[in-house]
């Protein structure tokens, strides 16, 4: 990437500890979201990691971590599109719609299907509609994960909730196996259009792989392995960055000490979005327009 990054080497650690930054990640499968984010605790010395987006276990791909007081910024990146790829078999249901879950059924349908007919019912699920989060989810109901009690065998019956799917699309099929692509919005999950694809075709379905490519403007191209993150050497990208896809406005000298306090400026251009505030190219607030004025929502300059 053309932007310029620090590495995370001995002499970069105390500026870690009390900077923000950020760190783009391809989560390899196996580990969770939380232990790619206790790996860069440890790494960093800091307990103030957290991440702007779950990626499930078994999922690979782009994981979006902030570091220091860059974790204030994920109220502006958890809303995001994403963009995957992965692939799901036809002919096979499971109870996590994923390929980690035990078998609750299968049928041999999915082989009358010819891919027009397959894509076809892919297409049907875009659009903004409600979806019914998968049992085995973060997702909690009665003050527990809903994952836990699957797991106890408790039954769960989650809420729909309103999702928006941009594309969903056949790459490749070879038998029941299908390679798709799928953008979507925040909170649409991938397995429960692998489930919905298998009952709209009468077949039932699963998904055995998944690989995230994009949230927001931010790419895989730009990730680091978690090893690189493990051994110090994954680069710590501006934090400015973070918030590259709100609008931006560089303050002056002036500007930027009212805004430490609190203070709202003058807004220079119209618009009801957040507002990214930077001073000599150093982010410093996220100001919410306000009545003409731009009032500081989440100050980060000290």
């Amino acid at each position: 990437p053309a932007h310029r990054a620090a590495t995370v080497r001995p002499q970069a650690l105390r500026t870690a500890r009390r900077s923000a930054v950020l760190l783009l990640v391809d989560k390899p499968s196996g580990p969770t979201s939380h232990d790619v984010v206790a790996i860069a605790r440890r790494t960093l010395a800091t307990r103030r990691v957290g991440h702007a987006g779950t990626l499930d276990p078994f999922a690979t791909g782009l994981l979006v971590v902030l570091v220091g007081a860059g974790t204030r910024l994920a109220r502006y990146l958890v809303g995001l599109p994403k963009l995957y790829e992965g692939v799901l078999r036809l002919g096979v249901t499971t109870a996590s719609d994923d390929a980690t879950g035990a078998v609750i059924a299968t049928s041999d349908a999915w082989r009358a299907l010819d891919d027009a007919r397959v894509a076809a019912a892919m297409a049907g699920l875009t659009g903004e509609r409600d979806q019914v989060p998968p049992s085995f989810s973060a997702k909690r109901t009665g003050g527990e994960r809903a994952h836990r009690l699957a797991r106890r065998g408790v039954p769960v019956t989650l809420a729909p909730q309103r999702v928006r799917v941009h594309r969903f699309a056949l790459e490749a099929r070879t038998g029941g196996d299908v390679r798709f692509t799928a953008d979507v919005g925040s909170g649409t999950y991938v397995r429960s259009l692998a489930r919905e694809l298998g009952e709209a075709l009468g077949c039932g379905a699963h998904l055995t792989a998944l690989r995230r490519l994009r949230v927001g403007e931010f790419t895989l191209d730009e990730a680091v392995s978690l090893e690189a993150v493990r051994g110090g050497g994954a680069p710590l990208l501006p934090l400015r960055l973070a918030v590259r896809h709100l609008r931006q406005a560089d303050v002056d000298e002036a500007a930027c000490e009212r805004v430490r306090r609190g203070q709202a400026l003058e807004a220079a251009f119209p618009g009801a979005a957040p507002v990214a505030l930077t001073c000599g190219g150093r982010l410093i607030a996220v100001a919410r327009p306000r009545e003409g004025r731009w009032q500081p929502e989440t100050v980060l300059a000290p």
